[in-house]
């Protein structure tokens, strides 16, 4: 399920499982289905 959150103003769509936050809710959901848990690759 994907959290929401309020940060400066704007409504923000959190990956439960990662914290990874997005501006679109549709975007998150898809996240959060493939989602590992891990921290994403591209954070190094």
């Amino acid at each position: 399920m994907v959290a929401t959150t309020q940060r400066d103003g704007t409504t923000w769509f959190e990956c439960e499982h990662c914290g990874l936050l997005f501006d679109d809710e549709d975007d998150a959901r898809t996240h959060e289905d493939t989602c590992d848990a891990e921290d994403p690759s591209y954070i190094q």
